[in-house]
């Protein structure tokens, strides 16, 4: 029986049974990404050796009768968590050599719940694209086209999840960095509530693995079918044990309902500042059609909706705040003054991008007290609605494109081209304002591509997006592996 495509549910369901062992499954895993990872380059760093002692350990545990949410399941892990023994580059070659002394919180978290870890994903250079290559690791393919990428940051996770290496993934999601790679693969996402998974230890090299808030970055899961992600996203939740003393678990509150037609959902499918493509708007077309058929009630527009370019205007700003810290003072200097002559008209996402790079510390109080105000807004639409069914980026995956000067860089909707960083949109009005949302398959483009959409739900509701993307699967489908 072939294996690598089960999801983590039914691998657990067959090893609790004795149909299989956690020995089997793992050098499955393992045979299949030597056979066809040479194509794909999903896995930059394996750690075969260790991965089968730890199934050997797993089976055993099983045998006594053990019974973790996780245990004897192969898995992977983007290369921004730090395992102890295996380097940590975040993509740039100034760090190839560095190995930390001990793993993230959420690898411990990882192998205290039994995953046996067959190594680690590709990613972009400091976790800063849309696409995972870098000189260290080379690029990572979409496996449904390998002239295509597989999404960035977690885009190595991803493709790996898509081609069968591994039943399960942990990302990380800054601007889309889990939803994006799993809306061009054909994959399941979750970016859960700011603060709500504990970070330490997802952190560039080679600075230490403090406790540290996040102030737009979460960490999260990735896999194939909707359930699996309620089973690794409750082996992520929790904050640091660290941090005043408290233990990692957390009780989420239930998804506000179990049955289909009573979710209450908004869809939105345009932005003010960048054009749906047909593929994307035809999968959120999908993905309403279902919900209407099924009985729920479906809106396409509401008066309690924040202003949607204003949303993406401070995102950006918070997003780009962030970016300058190690800047050159000289190149500091250059963009303050770029920025000085910008007019006070221009409301361009360019101009946001300027003025987050030179943001005081008074704007950032500013962008703070702006943010509160559109989280106020947001519940006050929560209210009326359960969740929001909205594009993750306007296209499916893109050809590869590694011009070293993003700024230059345009993506192609419909025939039209727009900036490159401007299809960040989508993925920051659940950022920005620090809220749950579920990335789901949605269909194929024209060209066979996957198509993805994303379900963004109240703060700390993450269960309600979740049980809507289970529901769906069920009506529209989930993920298919690549022919």
């Amino acid at each position: 029986m072939d294996w690598n495509f089960r999801s983590a549910e039914e691998l657990a369901a067959a090893l609790r049974a004795g149909e299989v062992s956690s020995v089997e499954l793992t050098e499955a895993a393992i045979a299949g990404i030597e056979r066809d990872d040479g194509t794909i380059n999903a896995i930059c760093v394996s750690d075969f050796d260790r991965a089968r002692a730890a199934a050997r350990h797993a089976d055993r545990a099983l045998r006594r009768g053990e019974d973790r949410p996780l245990l004897g399941i192969p898995v992977t892990v983007k290369e921004s968590y730090n395992i102890a023994g295996m380097p940590t580059t975040w993509g740039m070659p100034q760090y190839r050599d560095f190995v930390p002394a001990e793993d993230a919180v959420q690898v411990s978290r990882l192998k205290a719940a039994g995953a046996v870890v067959l190594g680690k994903t590709n990613v972009p250079v400091g976790l800063q694209d849309l696409q995972s290559y870098n000189a260290i690791y080379g690029t990572t393919n979409n496996p449904w086209n390998h002239g295509r990428t597989s999404g960035g940051s977690s885009g190595g996770s991803a493709a790996a999840l898509a081609s069968g290496f591994g039943a399960l993934s942990i990302g990380s999601d800054l601007a889309g960095s889990l939803r994006t790679p799993a809306h061009f693969c054909g994959v399941y996402a979750h970016k859960p509530t700011l603060g709500l998974a504990a970070m330490r230890g997802m952190v560039p090299p080679p600075e230490p693995a403090l406790p540290t808030e996040a102030d737009l970055a979460v960490v999260g899961p990735m896999v194939r079918t909707a359930r699996d992600l309620t089973l690794l996203l409750d082996v992520m939740a929790g904050p640091d044990p660290l941090t005043l003393g408290r233990a990692h678990e957390v009780t989420l509150p239930p998804p506000r309902h179990e049955r289909f037609g009573d979710f209450r959902v908004l869809i939105l499918d345009e932005h003010p500042f960048i054009a749906t493509g047909a593929a994307v708007r035809a999968g959120v077309n999908r993905v309403a059609d279902a919900l209407v058929d099924g009985g729920a009630p479906v809106e396409r527009n509401s008066p309690l909706l924040s202003d949607v370019a204003e949303a993406a205007t401070l995102y950006t700003q918070l997003l780009f705040s962030g970016s300058v810290a190690r800047f050159p003072v000289d190149t500091y200097d250059q963009l303050r003054t770029r920025a000085a002559e910008l007019s006070a008209h221009d409301q361009s996402l360019d101009a946001a991008r300027l003025r987050g790079l030179v943001s005081s510390h008074r704007d950032r109080i500013e962008l703070n007290n702006r943010r509160e105000l559109h989280r106020l807004g947001w519940r006050r639409l929560f209210g009326e609605f359960d969740a929001v069914v909205c594009p993750i980026t306007p296209t499916a995956a893109f050809p590869h494109d590694h011009n070293p000067d993003l700024l230059e860089r345009r993506i192609d909707i419909d025939d039209v081209e727009y900036p490159y960083f401007d299809q960040l949109v989508w993925a920051g009005l659940a950022t920005m304002p620090g809220l749950p949302a579920t990335a789901i398959p949605a269909g194929r483009s024209f060209e066979g591509l996957p198509v993805g959409v994303q379900l963004i739900g109240p703060m700390f509701e993450d269960r309600t997006t979740v049980r809507l993307a289970e529901l769906l699967e069920q009506r529209i489908g989930g993920f298919r592996a690549p022919k």
